[in-house]
């Protein structure tokens, strides 16, 4: 992958945001010695002012799902991502690795539902501004990302016609509010579906094609309306935020004030440690996919990532294009214009939002760092990509663009300290 200095990211959020460009550059306070004796230069504080929450625009709207900001769909996804019925064990939830409490996350190396998976489960606030979903970006929808764990074997482990028959049976009124009438299910099997257990697949197999449809119509406005409660979430700002406004506004905030050592670390950040250059923007994150040589989980089954990823959108019945989409061809950009198989993809995997970051230990795709510490030590030291058992012969999965960065273990211990002003609440508008 091509790499960019921070100065073309800053370039780029101007034409990403155009209403608010104005603002990416600020102009000189009234009370501006407080920024001067901050002892940041003009060029620093125009590159802090694009990390401010306050510069995020508006998520982008998604033609594929026309429900993303009906206030009954919002209603209905937040109940179905609770909802711990639609899995086949009647434990498992969206919630369950997304834990309101846990700032929708889970906590662990990899998740957890009714089997264990191979990768962590990755935040949700934010994800509406993500063009690919998941690590490897192998949905291209937050709706469709939605539907990938419900008939995931070792996630809700469940089936799309038992999906259908609990909608009828428990949520009629609200979905037949928001979508069309509820098909008629009484020839659909219970347990049928093209991704469950050999038996659900055969009896998926005995529909005919005009009930498979509706069943799956169903199912993928089941996605639809959870997408619509989690694109309504929203980052709340940091102390990071706070001191942004002090130091380049001259706002008078309380608790506002970073550490010496958290101004260090932000200085590294921006600096020499070269973070910002995938971590940029108010989400601190260039949303796209970076071979960082993060170890394998492994190396007897590497994991290709993006590269991977790739052929898998471009199959999904539920994708942009797809049957159940919303949009108009001309619409799904992304997906028509996807990059192909590109050997520089190998590996890659999704730069993760820094917003609470210190609050979602373990860390990486599939938890292979257990502090921040470890994390900012492994890009100090830019090791080699692994090489995977399998592919011995071939050289590594992979190469990885980073190179060694020169921070000092006190500089180490100060980024992280940076990491922790970028703590914040998340805000859920339905509980207001």
């Amino acid at each position: 992958m091509r790499k960019i200095s921070a100065i073309a990211f800053i370039t780029g959020m101007v034409l990403l945001v155009p209403a608010q460009a104005a603002s990416l550059f600020v102009p000189e306070p009234a009370n501006a010695s407080a920024a001067r004796n901050a002892g940041w230069s003009e060029g620093e504080r125009s590159l802090l002012a694009t990390l401010h929450l306050s510069q995020l625009a508006p998520a982008p709207s998604d033609p594929s799902n026309a429900v993303e900001n009906s206030a009954a769909a919002i209603a209905l996804g937040k109940r179905l991502f609770h909802d711990a019925r639609f899995s086949s064990n009647q434990k498992v939830s969206c919630a369950s690795c997304h834990h309101p409490d846990k700032a929708f996350q889970d906590g662990l190396p990899v998740s957890k539902g009714v089997g264990t998976g191979t990768r962590r489960a990755m935040p949700v606030v934010g994800v509406g501004y993500n063009a690919w979903l998941f690590w490897d970006g192998r949905k291209d929808s937050v709706w469709s990302q939605a539907l990938g764990p419900l008939e995931d074997g070792v996630e809700h482990g469940g089936n799309r016609s038992r999906y259908a028959h609990l909608i009828r049976a428990h949520y009629r009124a609200e979905y037949e509010a928001i979508f069309a009438s509820m098909p008629d299910l009484s020839m659909v099997p219970l347990d049928a579906g093209p991704a469950g257990s050999p038996a659900e697949r055969a009896a998926w197999n005995t529909l005919n094609p005009a009930r498979r449809q509706a069943t799956s119509g169903v199912f993928a406005n089941m996605g639809k309306a959870i997408a619509a409660y989690e694109k309504s979430l929203m980052h709340g700002e940091s102390r990071f935020d706070r001191y942004l406004d002090v130091t380049l506004h001259g706002a008078t905030r309380a608790n506002a004030e970073l550490t010496r050592e958290e101004q260090n670390g932000l200085r590294q950040f921006i600096g020499k440690g070269q973070c910002v250059t995938c971590h940029n923007g108010p989400l601190l994150t260039d949303g796209q996919f970076h071979n960082t040589a993060v170890p394998q989980r492994d190396l007897a089954v590497p994991d290709h990532g993006r590269l991977a990823a790739i052929a898998k959108v471009k199959a999904d019945e539920f994708n942009c294009l797809g049957p159940f989409s919303d949009a108009r061809p001309e619409q799904c950009t992304e997906l028509r214009f996807i990059v192909k198989e590109d050997k520089s993809l190998d590996a890659a995997f999704k730069t993760p939002s820094l917003r609470s970051v210190a609050m979602r230990a373990p860390y990486m795709h599939a938890g292979q760092f257990a502090t921040l510490q470890e994390v900012v030590a492994h890009y100090v030291k830019a090791p080699p990509a692994q090489v995977g058992h399998t592919e011995l012969a071939h050289g590594p999965a992979g190469h990885t663009e980073r190179q060694p960065i020169r921070l000092t273990a006190q500089e180490i211990d100060d980024v992280v300290a940076f990491l922790g002003t970028l703590s914040g609440p998340i805000i859920d508008p339905s509980e207001r």
